[in-house]
């Protein structure tokens, strides 16, 4: 069981101190009266989740409680994440009111015995709007709460966490078992290496350092072996190093390294597929990491100048290097692999409002928690969609009193939760960190008319970021005038206020475009000179307030249409019915947007149905071009450009105390080059923290350049050419024809083999007779017949020609083949399938429908790691479609809105399948959530 810390027997109750005057609560959402149970319709659900694959139940729990207007999917995911007992028995919540109350009712009866409320008539306000507000989804609090407060576990309410490591062996080994307490517990925890000595220094006993490098491989191992025997999903960690540090070459290649061995490994026959039985020698897979980098050496980036590595016992420089040697390096490794990420120190600290009691080196995984070593934070998200009026504005005021209300709740966890450890218990009560976001900014951007990549949607961005912000500040100085500032406050004073300066300073730079967010703003600013007001007076009870988190299940739990500062993913979703079975339905943003745009009822059928056949706006009947940006989604058509998100996280990040939880997608075809520019614009427009993550770069990638040359002298001496010989068909050879329909083209391929049973010739039949597409199809079949005569291994070019994307794209008729990204990748996984050993396949990821089956089954029949019961269920959608126009799409059966995606686009996605239910899923910050079960790749 997890370590926990308890709360002290004076954990700062305002009567220790004689300064409660409590917290006046006013009405917001509900009325005087009437309880919030009591205005909405409840009905009986049945919750029965399968997995998608064989239609077998993995979770059922029958006559469920919940509204009316809650979906289906948001059902599911509370009903077997959130409710506790053990199912069957009568202990077992079977109802949102149970789950709601037993959190609701724990952070009241906190809240009073902490003495944050002036009545006790306050304290009924206050939970009945906390219940009102999670009754209509309009927030939520991050999954730990959900999962242990108001239980007889341990109270931990946090989902982010940061520790620290020295230079010795006694604290590296207290790195690995705490580290190895919080993955246990399901959250994940980042920390800094670079005080470790690096391998180029000696150790006081004479011997010379391993480094930090090579400690990383410990914890690795560790992560992993926690994860195969406990949860399902990866371990998730951050591991950070300075540039300064002299092993910082050794850190930045570590995972570009590796995914070369893993090609290497998969080519020579090893299985190297998601847990296969070979990737255990794979090293440094269970981290994200990050490189910290100084102004000092971005400044040498920027002229071309020197920069020294120091040590880490003296601070002396070891070595000097060139600082745009180091950056490119890092712009390399993370084109080869997506590691490792940067995080820009000197801004991050300019933003701390607590540098007094130590600098901030690390953060949590994802990257949106940064602050003290030894510490961790509390989120709550709020759905931004619920505060969009039917006139398409942005209610300002009640934005503002809700953050009031939830800033409130989550101080008041901080008085009773408990902590992995006792250091990180200390330190999060002394500074009392907290995480308010918010979910779906993408879908009110859309809503409201305002493409993701503009000055309109930045703005409005913005402005609704720095009133989120700024009340949750001013709320925190209220709550320090009730009962007291946060012990580290005193220290602090003068440089916590000076960062609310910068914060009201980056509010007045705003520019507005726009009646909403011109509105927004005005009350920002208003609202941004009340928090300096009182916090000159009394001071601030957190030393952080708000991130911007990935909101993953969560998201799933509010219905929201997109993830934290995240835009839509593709205006085509996929929806779960009540009963079973599926559809898809075009994105609900589309038609608010397009009446915000000013289109009639009747054009927005027109555009509606367009965008159901063809899942994309290009050409859309009556669709102005100039229209076309505010549809822009993550992935498909008209995709955001890798710029427009690093723009967007510069507009919001002044108003955010931590970080953004963001991976900026780049298309496979982007050149390092492209990495450069987007890690070095990060600095130059105030990021505290970015990745990226280039499409495929962890699949099919070009091998390193290959041996140094450096050979046997002799061998040099005579060198032999070797060349390939053909080997002909004879006359009389087995063939067989085999007809295909992709993406709605008909056409026949027919294969000729050698009587030793290997192939030796194709022939495509494509398109009319005498049309280029034909022409250009039988010179194709004949350069590849060729080949395959000369010896080249079919292996080879099925390697090279799955995965090609062009039209014709889409469904097939094929069972072993039920989607093709263009009509050469339906050819050569045909052929692989029929030419091809079982081995060879599996290095390919190839497998007939029987295999899939097969393994599916094998997976399924594992026993469940214990304590991860809810985590590891499946679940399923039959796929029905409400469009005549998809044809033969109705029987392809999809589990997430990325599947949708490929189905109408014809595209891969670059994306895992979820651990516990086999869907795939799709991008979260920076991590993956799957829409099917709710689990996520890492983020709590």
């Amino acid at each position: 069981m997890t370590e926990t810390v308890g709360n002290p027997a004076a954990a700062g109750k305002p009567e220790d101190e004689g300064t409660n005057r409590g917290i006046r609560v006013p009405r917001v959402h509900t009325t005087e009266g009437v309880h919030p149970y009591d205005e909405v319709t409840w009905e009986s659900r049945d919750v029965v989740m399968t997995n998608w694959r064989d239609g077998t139940v993995n979770f059922e729990q029958r006559g469920v409680e919940f509204p009316e207007f809650w979906s289906l999917n948001s059902v599911n995911i509370v009903t077997s994440k959130y409710f506790r007992g053990a199912l069957g028995t009568p202990e077992r919540e079977s109802s949102l009111r149970q789950l709601i109350d037993r959190v609701v009712k724990t952070y009241v009866r906190n809240g009073v015995e902490y003495g944050y409320f002036a009545t006790e008539n306050d304290a009924e306000v206050f939970e009945h709007e906390l219940t009102w507000m999670l009754l209509h989804q309009v927030f939520s609090f991050n999954s730990p709460v959900w999962f242990n407060v108001g239980t007889e576990s341990a109270q931990q309410v946090s989902a982010c966490f940061i520790l620290s490591v020295d230079d010795t062996m006694e604290s590296i080994l207290d790195w690995y078992k705490e580290e190895g307490l919080i993955f246990k517990g399901g959250s994940g925890a980042g920390l800094n290496l670079s005080r470790i000595r690096s391998s180029k220094e000696l150790l006081s006993s004479g011997g010379t350092a391993s480094g930090p490098v090579s400690f990383m491989r410990g914890a690795d191992a560790s992560a992993g072996t926690i994860k195969s025997g406990g949860a399902t999903r990866r371990a998730a960690k951050m591991v950070v190093l300075d540039v300064d540090h002299p092993d910082v070459d050794e850190f930045i290649e570590t995972k570009s390294k590796e995914e070369h061995k893993i090609r290497a490994l998969r080519d020579a026959g090893f299985d190297v597929d998601l847990g296969g039985a070979d990737m255990s020698s794979v090293q440094y897979q269970n981290a994200n990491n990050s490189v910290r980098v100084t102004d000092e050496f971005m400044r040498s980036v920027e002229s071309d100048g020197k920069f020294g590595l120091r040590a880490r016992t003296d601070g002396s420089v070891i070595e000097t290097v060139r600082g745009r040697d180091v950056f490119q390096k890092m712009a390399r490794a993370a084109w080869e692999s997506a590691d490792p990420g940067i995080q820009y120190d000197d801004t991050i600290n300019d933003w701390h409002t607590s540098p007094e009691s130590g600098r901030i080196t690390a953060s949590n995984p994802c990257s949106e928690y940064l602050h003290l070593d030894n510490s961790s934070c509390n989120l709550a998200s709020l759905n931004l969609m619920k505060f969009l009026r039917d006139d398409l504005t942005f209610d300002a005021e009640l934005f503002e009193k809700t953050v009031e209300l939830v800033i409130m709740a989550m101080d008041i966890s901080i008085c009773f939760a408990d902590f992995p450890t006792q250091a990180i218990g200390d330190t999060t009560r002394s500074f009392r960190q907290l995480g308010i976001g918010y979910a779906n900014l993408g879908a009110l951007l859309m809503a409201t008319g305002h493409a993701y990549d503009s000055d309109g949607g930045r703005a409005l961005a913005a402005s609704i970021t720095s009133l989120m912000t700024g009340t949750a500040y001013k709320r925190s100085a209220e709550l320090a005038g009730a009962v007291g500032a946060y012990d580290g406050y005193a220290r602090n004073a003068d440089s916590h206020q000076r960062v609310m300066r910068k914060h009201a300073a980056a509010n007045d730079l705003v520019r507005t475009y726009h009646h909403n967010d011109v509105a927004v703003h005005r009350l920002a600013t208003k609202v941004w000179q009340e928090s300096l007001e009182i916090g000159a007076r009394n001071g601030w009870r957190n030393a952080q307030a708000s991130v911007l988190a990935p909101t993953g299940t969560i998201g799933l739990m509010m219905d929201c249409d997109t993830t934290g500062v995240e835009p839509d993913l593709a205006l085509v979703k996929f929806k779960k019915l009540v009963g079973g079975g599926s559809m898809q339905i075009v994105n609900q943003t589309v038609p608010r947007a397009l009446r915000a745009l000013g289109y009639q009822e009747e054009q927005i059928e027109a555009i509606v149905e367009y965008i159901a056949e063809y899942g994309h706006v290009i050409d859309a009947p009556g669709l102005r071009p100039e229209h076309y940006e505010v549809f822009d989604c993550a992935m498909g058509e008209r995709s955001i450009a890798p710029m427009g998100h690093v723009r967007m996280m510069a507009a919001v990040q002044p108003f955010i105390s931590g970080s953004i939880s963001k991976t900026v997608n780049m298309p496979e075809e982007a050149t390092v080059a492209d990495v450069e520019e987007i890690y070095f614009e990060g600095w130059r427009l105030g990021l505290k923290a970015l990745a990226i993550y280039r499409d495929n770069c962890k699949v099919g990638q070009p091998l390193s350049a290959g041996k140094s040359g450096k050979g046997d002298d002799k061998a040099a001496e005579k060198q032999i050419e070797y060349r390939p010989v053909r080997k002909r068909l004879p006359k009389k050879r087995p063939s067989e024809t085999i007809s295909f329909t992709v993406g709605g083209a008909e056409g026949y391929l027919h294969a000729g083999s050698y009587p030793d049973d290997g192939l030796g010739e194709i022939f495509v039949k494509l398109g009319k007779q005498g049309s280029t597409l034909a022409g250009v199809m039988d010179a194709f079949s004949m350069s590849i017949s060729v080949g395959l005569q000369y010896g080249i291994p079919l292996e080879f070019y099925v390697s090279k020609f799955q995965n090609v994307r062009f039209e014709p794209a889409g469904m097939t008729d094929d069972p072993d083949v039920r989607m093709a990204s263009s009509v050469l990748d339906y050819l050569f996984r045909r052929l692989a399938l029929d030419y091809l050993s079982y081995e060879k396949r599996a290095q390919l990821g190839i497998f007939t429908i029987d295999e899939r089956n097969a393994q599916a089954a094998e997976y399924d029949s594992g026993p469940a790691a214990g304590g991860a019961e809810l985590d590891t269920m499946r679940s399923t959608v039959d796929s029905s479609s409400d469009s005549s126009r998809s044809g033969g799409e109705d029987n392809q059966a999809v589990g997430s809105s990325t599947e949708l995606m490929e189905l109408r686009l014809g595209k891969a996605a670059d994306a895992p399948l979820c651990m516990t239910c086999g869907t795939k899923m799709r991008p979260s910050g920076a991590c993956y959530l799957c829409e099917g079960c709710g689990a996520t790749s890492g983020c709590s």
